[in-house]
């Protein structure tokens, strides 16, 4: 639960990216959603960009990262908040030169001490003692499973399992953001309880090894009962977007590239 005395600013988020690890369309499919002409169908790799009045982070640097900025025009940035450290969820990392060269500052970086080596390992050119020029530069922020700060927004990790890998989502206000789960134990749900915006993963309708099926997410949403809920890391398997919509409840949608919200 959120704090009494806390007054969590006004918030936007925009989605940037709403599928999967291989995008939609993916390389090589002619299947239905890949050849859809629906803007939505098009899924760029997960992530959100959360701004208040003052601050403005994003929640992980895809592969398509340097083009996510440029679809939406920011030309602001002040931190990194990551999830974990999967390929899909870090790979865009490098191109946060540009906001170094604009901002002449280093981007901070936010993740578990795991997620930060990991980063360390793949940017190894980035931490070296002799850095070549160019490279991004970029200043570390170990976070726990307990409250911190980005400027004036107060975030809460939820732990949830990604298969066997520890994962965080978090909740902002009373926006919720969980992505590449499979599994939340009770004690972390309690603090998504009361949240009026819920962002899940929500991948196909089959069975999946390390992410939540469409009827999976509609059972946490029914059990977490948000104002509203939005599916994200959608694949192209799940189907087209507005036959998949026309199955759900007025308060459960999926997200799409470009989707806004203010809470």
């Amino acid at each position: 639960m959120l704090s009494e005395t806390y007054q969590q600013p006004t918030i936007t988020v925009t989605f940037l990216g709403t599928g999967t690890s291989s995008g939609v369309p993916m390389i090589g499919c002619d299947c239905a959603v890949c050849t859809s002409t629906n803007k939505a169908d098009n899924r760029l790799r997960s992530s959100i960009l959360v701004q208040s009045a003052t601050t403005t982070f994003i929640i992980d640097t895809t592969p398509d990262f340097r083009y996510q900025m440029l679809r939406i025009n920011n030309k602001k940035l002040d931190a990194v908040l990551y999830t974990h450290a999967h390929k899909d969820h870090v790979a865009g990392l490098d191109d946060v030169r540009a906001y170094n060269y604009f901002q002449e500052k280093d981007m901070p970086l936010y993740a578990t001490e795991f997620t930060l080596k990991q980063i360390q390992s793949e940017f190894y050119y980035a931490f070296s003692e002799k850095k070549y020029p160019g490279v991004p530069q970029l200043t570390l922020h170990i976070i726990k499973n307990e409250s911190f700060f980005i400027g004036d927004i107060k975030i809460i990790p939820i732990l949830v399992w990604h298969h066997q890998m520890m994962v965080f989502g978090y909740r902002i206000g009373n926006f919720t953001y969980i992505t590449d789960a499979n599994r939340i134990e009770e004690s972390e749900l309690e603090k998504i309880r009361g949240t009026e915006v819920l962002v899940l993963n929500a991948l196909r309708k089959e069975k999946h090894i390390s992410h939540f099926t469409f009827q999976e997410a509609i059972d946490i949403a029914n059990v977490i009962k948000p104002s509203k809920t939005y599916f994200t890391h959608i694949s192209h398997q799940l189907g087209l977007h507005d036959a998949i919509n026309n199955e759900l409840p007025p308060n459960i949608r999926l997200a799409y590239d470009g989707l806004v919200c203010t809470i």
